[in-house]
């Protein structure tokens, strides 16, 4: 009960932080997601370190977070987009940072410092565009951005749901036991429903585009839990992080976001065409 308790007021708070980040203005989304984006880099930095890799934890938090906050301000349309060329090179600086650590696996320790950047700050400053058409043109959207959280939320819960009360057919037993088809299929009807209804508070995206994203949030949410859940299993690890009482780390609440937000952003850009 206590546990329960304790997941309640967690989750409460947290979806009270995003949703009112979202909804307050696009500075306040930025500045909240931009740290997450550096809380997300450390959680990820310090489980590698747990398996015996050496990634560049400061470096390639510095890194992602410049990441994050050079396409904020773009998106923003408060710097030129020339600048966001400072990213290659600050990445390609891992190698030569690399050669003076005496390290006995340095591409493995290059490896991660760079995937870091790619798996974490990336998907989580795209989520700027998805709120800015074509890129940093047009106004500041919450109603889409907002309406892609929710549909994650809706497929996670509803999959929960469905899962505990129907689930005995295993998903993808190997890596993450607990999923099942039946909480699946439960979780997509859900995510496909709640589509359908922004789609009649937010005409201003077509109901096929809603569906097709939502779609797109099913397959790559559900692909990214797995990602996340296959990452854990390799280090021996149960949660990414404490950060969310009874909830776990920022890792776990964000998995899905992490790789549907790639995808969601690149169909949104493509209808616009």
């Amino acid at each position: 009960m206590k546990n329960l308790i304790t997941r309640t007021i967690t989750g409460i708070v947290f979806v009270t932080l995003i949703i009112g980040s979202i909804l307050f203005s696009h500075e306040s989304f930025a500045i909240v997601f931009g740290i997450i984006t550096i809380l997300g880099l450390y959680e990820f930095y310090h489980l590698c370190e747990t398996d015996g890799i050496k990634p560049m934890k400061y470096y390639g938090i510095f890194v992602g977070t410049t990441l994050f906050v050079l396409i904020s301000l773009f998106s923003m349309n408060l710097i030129d987009k020339k600048l966001l060329l400072i990213i290659f090179p600050l990445i390609f600086l891992v190698f030569i940072f690399e050669l003076y650590k005496k390290s006995e696996k340095p591409f493995t320790n290059i490896s991660y410092t760079i995937f870091g950047i790619f798996y974490i700050a990336l998907p989580l400053s795209l989520l700027n565009f998805i709120a800015k058409p074509n890129f940093n043109l047009g106004e500041y959207q919450y109603a889409v951005l907002l309406g892609f959280f929710l549909l994650i939320w809706i497929y996670d819960t509803g999959a929960y749901v469905f899962g505990s009360l129907l689930g005995r057919h295993k998903l993808f037993e190997r890596v993450s036991p607990k999923k099942s088809w039946e909480g699946s299929i439960g979780g997509s009807l859900a995510c496909i429903a709640l589509a359908y209804a922004l789609s009649i508070f937010y005409p201003e995206i077509k109901m096929v585009d809603w569906i097709v994203v939502s779609i797109i949030i099913i397959i790559f949410g559900t692909f990214g839990d797995l990602v996340e859940s296959l990452f854990k299993r390799s280090i021996n690890c149960k949660d990414s992080g404490t950060i969310f009482p009874g909830h776990g780390g920022v890792l776990d609440r964000f998995d899905a976001v992490l790789l549907a937000a790639p995808f969601v952003f690149s169909y949104l850009e493509l209808i616009k065409l």
